[in-house]
């Protein structure tokens, strides 16, 4: 069973930053993948981002690239999410994923456990 916990969530103006994190505890967090997902208001859950367990191989959605990076301190068995430049189309529920495999799947599905989210706002 591995447990996820997010936070860092806010509301933040247009072109502000945001540090979500995401404490990991359970069994072999090092061997799970890490992904973080949104859902907006009236729209379906969405990837965002995700990181394999080394840390060496990262998957960005389009929306994102170049404003978010994902990464991981698995000595603390965390999972951050580094949001700069954010956009009102950036306000939704975050929520951070767990999967045993080693691929940085984009794909809901793949993923086990979920966190019960944090919401992030940005104001125009």
């Amino acid at each position: 069973q591995v447990q996820l916990v997010e936070s860092g969530g806010g509301l933040v103006q247009a072109g502000g930053s945001l540090r979500l994190s995401c404490s990991v505890s359970g069994r072999t967090y090092n061997r799970n993948t890490m992904g973080w997902f949104r859902r907006a208001p009236g729209k379906d859950r969405e990837f965002v981002a995700a990181i394999n367990w080394s840390g060496g191989n990262t998957v960005y959605t389009d929306a994102v690239k170049g404003r978010f990076t994902i990464s991981r301190d698995n000595s603390k068995n965390t999972v951050s999410l580094q949001m700069n430049s954010l956009k009102p189309e950036d306000t939704a529920v975050y929520y951070c994923a767990s999967t045993l495999s080693s691929v940085p799947y984009s794909d809901s599905a793949r993923y086990t456990y979920w966190g019960q989210g944090t919401q992030v706002t940005v104001s125009s």
